[in-house]
């Protein structure tokens, strides 16, 4: 198991100036959800943004410390549009 705070690290020394959020969906340390706001995912497609997070996720994935990973991801024009609905 790993700790969220320590994901969320993981993930912001990978890909720089990001937001990161960090939640537990099942109570169990190895189910996690990220939400994850870069501007290093302009121009990509989302298959490559979840492709950045998971490479930086790597160890932590092969070690099994994180069984599954549910992601969302935005660059900040995007996150500002979808903070704006609702």
């Amino acid at each position: 198991m790993v700790s969220l705070d320590r994901v969320a690290d993981i993930i912001r020394t990978e890909l720089g100036e990001a937001e990161v959020q960090v939640r537990d969906l099942t109570g169990g340390g190895d189910h996690l959800e990220a939400i994850v706001v870069s501007p290093k995912f302009a121009g990509l497609s989302l298959v490559k943004q979840h492709q950045l997070v998971y490479g930086a996720l790597r160890g932590e994935l092969a070690s099994e410390a994180i069984h599954a990973l549910a992601l969302k991801t935005y660059t900040p024009e995007k996150w500002a549009a979808a903070s704006q609905v609702g």
